[in-house]
């Protein structure tokens, strides 16, 4: 499989399929393809199916195959921002935010990723729940807005606002910690939590939240009543 990502800030990731190759997707994410893809639908079990949608995507998921000579797909992004490729191999998984899977190669698994702390499911924006890419194969994933990297080392950590974080490597923990003084938390603007992710490992930051974004907008539809 070939790729090519373009048009950011509304991206499209365009894939260029071998006779026979097969590309998985979310349940409307297909944006144009050629007239030889064959698409399928499937729930691969009952686990797999409950687990994709507590993490946020469909119970089903659609399978489309190049038949009778190459194939192209294209997958645009939902959102303003950024479609990122992840090498996905055993045992280099990534967690990602809620509803971030586009599409991937068929050898990627998509899971559910609890929390291992209560306290960072509930109050640290990125949800109880996350989701887990596994197995084997590149994977799309959908980033609000643009994405900054760092990379942590063992015990480093970094400090988030609530719904920033996009993605991080699965050797990566989170937590989450109050903001200190009761009038920073009141009056600072900046929320009473705050998302601590340590190393090691790869973390991707996102500038433009969805979450932050439709209240920004509620705020100016509200100021123009």
């Amino acid at each position: 499989m070939q790729y090519s990502i373009e048009g950011e800030p509304l991206p499209v990731v365009i894939c260029n399929l071998a006779p026979g190759e097969t590309m998985i997707t979310e349940k409307g994410a297909m944006s144009w393809m050629s007239p030889n893809m064959h698409m399928e639908t499937k729930g691969g079990g009952i686990g797999k199916m409950f687990g994709r949608m507590f993490s946020g995507e469909s119970m089903f998921v659609n399978e489309y195959t190049a038949q009778n000579g190459p194939g192209m797909i294209a997958f645009a992004s939902s959102f303003p921002g950024s479609i990122r490729a992840f090498q996905i191999t055993p045992g280099n998984d990534l967690i990602c935010q809620k509803s971030a899977f586009l599409a991937s190669e068929v050898g990627v698994e998509l899971s559910v990723h609890f929390q291992k702390r209560l306290g960072a499911g509930f109050f640290g924006g990125e949800g109880f729940v996350m989701q887990r890419l596994s197995g084997n194969g590149i994977a799309f994933i959908e980033i609000d807005g643009y994405v900054k990297e760092y990379e942590l080392g063992p015990g480093q950590q970094i400090i988030i606002d609530t719904g920033y974080l996009a993605a991080m490597s699965s050797t990566c923990s989170i937590d989450v910690v109050t903001v200190p003084g009761v009038k920073n938390m009141l009056f600072g603007g900046e929320g009473i939590f705050n998302t601590v992710v340590t190393g090691p490992g790869r973390v991707y930051i996102q500038t433009m939240p969805a979450s932050q974004l439709a209240a920004a907008l509620g705020g100016v539809g509200t100021a123009a009543k």
